[in-house]
């Protein structure tokens, strides 16, 4: 049976059994909770009212943190010709379709892959392999593009993907322990918001059910979804 450290549980000690805690308070807690000797990262988890077996209440999205995550993403673009300059140019970490061999002989250093659309049937084959870790360039995502710069630029600066998995979660990072309550309070609004936004017209009831917020070494911070309702409409 597991048992947590004294410090887990000193940082549990600071919570209220069973309290629902509006944003403001959560971002308090999780900073205040957060004991590791790194810089942990802050992230919300969601559970939503949808059932993700029926494709039609499937949540996805993409949104630009306005405080960044705090993370360096390093980015692969995989394109050619005149592409490969621009995203050089633009910051990307690992340029070029060369990768595609490397990642069949089990090259994966990297956060995120962009791809041009005519060098896409090249990675086809590759899903088995990329879709399980989150990495298969999407256009819903916008990492299908012929734009590789501003893709590159708006990754670097913050700009994340979540998607809801088969338990009819979603997760997302927004932003370090080391972030002001501000900051980590403005990109979670961010993430809320978008998240609100792509609930599905076949989502019936409650759309969020419950959320959590914690950092990577601390307790879970539960929030009070009313509060968070009526904050994101203020």
């Amino acid at each position: 049976m597991r048992t947590h450290g004294k410090h887990y549980r000193a940082a549990v000690g600071t919570l209220e059994p069973r309290k629902l805690y509006p944003p403001r308070d959560a971002v308090e807690r999780v900073k205040a909770a957060a004991y590791a000797k790194f810089d942990e990262s802050v992230d919300v988890a969601v559970r939503l009212g949808v059932d993700p077996k029926h494709a039609d209440q499937v949540v996805r999205g993409t949104v630009s943190l306005p405080n960044g995550t705090g993370k360096k993403i390093r980015v692969l673009v995989i394109a050619q010709g005149e592409k490969v300059k621009e995203a050089e140019a633009a910051g990307a970490d690992f340029v070029g379709v060369e990768y595609v061999q490397k990642i069949k002989d089990g090259w994966l250093d990297t956060d995120v892959i962009v791809a041009t659309p005519d060098v896409m049937g090249q990675l086809g084959p590759l899903g088995k392999v990329l879709g399980p870790r989150g990495l298969m360039p999407n256009p819903k995502a916008g990492t299908v593009t012929m734009d590789v710069a501003r893709a590159v630029k708006e990754l670097k600066a913050g700009k994340i993907e979540f998607r809801v998995d088969k338990g009819s979660n979603v997760h997302a990072p927004v932003g370090k322990a080391s972030f002001s309550e501000a900051d980590l309070l403005e990109n979670a609004r961010t993430f809320l918001r978008e998240l609100v936004r792509a609930r599905p017209a076949a989502a019936k009831g409650h759309y969020i059910m419950t959320l959590a917020m914690s950092a990577t070494m601390g307790p879970a911070v539960t929030l009070d979804p009313a509060a968070v309702t009526a904050d994101l409409s203020a």
